[in-house]
């Protein structure tokens, strides 16, 4: 943890067992997600570059993540055996690029796959939506494992300066051992530093919780 210099093994540890103890103490109807937030300062928005990247994660975060397969006949194929839902070709034909119906798709799902010989043609056949929702498919290609690159996805969380000093992340969820979530949280904590500009000078505060529970903080 040699990284995290700010933050102690032991004050994550105390955080994470109070986020999964608050959550037995109310157990809910779902599996709540576990989330980063992030508070900072010394920048600024408006004149400041934003930062925007992706890290991998560990232990996968968001097993439940919505996944939709654009995909050429194998693809689809894979995707039907797998039980992944999927769209061909005919079925993206079909939205004839109507805002609204490319807007309700990207609501319906959290991520898309699209195999490389389909990528191209998205924004001519789906028009900007996607990008613009912030969810332009992944690409697939042949020689990839289709639930490999799904994991992946459910995997990866992204870091992304908006207008506002604050960001939330998905790093774990509540049926996740102590170890597991410690784990994430410092890659997440680690990799969102060393985007920032100043590294930790430009975090006010972390705290994490659980979608129902009082955020913990760690920093």
């Amino acid at each position: 943890l040699a990284k995290m210099s700010k933050v102690t093994r032991d004050a994550l540890y105390d955080c994470v067992s109070g986020v999964l103890k608050g959550s037995e103490e109310k157990p809910r109807k779902f599996v709540e997600t576990v989330e980063l937030q992030i508070a900072l300062k010394n920048y600024d928005p408006q004149k400041d570059k934003r930062f925007s990247g992706t890290v991998k994660l560990k232990h996968v975060p968001r097993p439940k993540l919505r996944i939709c397969v654009f995909g050429d006949q194998q693809h689809c194929d894979e995707a039907k055996a797998a039980g992944f839902p999927f769209m061909d070709v005919e079925a993206l034909k079909k939205l004839n690029k109507n805002k609204k119906l490319v807007k309700k798709l990207g609501k319906k799902y959290d991520a898309f796959l699209a195999s490389d010989t389909l990528l191209k043609q998205i924004p001519r056949l789906l028009g900007p939506g996607l990008n613009k929702m912030g969810k332009f498919p992944t690409q697939l290609t042949h020689t990839e494992n289709m639930k490999t690159k799904v994991d992946e996805l459910r995997s990866t969380i992204k870091f992304q300066m908006k207008k506002v000093l604050c960001l939330a992340v998905a790093v774990g969820h509540i049926k996740m051992g102590e170890d597991e979530l410690v784990a994430n949280i410092f890659m997440s904590v680690n990799f969102l530093v060393s985007l920032l500009k100043k590294n930790w000078q430009n975090v006010r505060s972390l705290h994490i919780k659980s979608t129902m529970g009082k955020p913990q903080r760690l920093y």
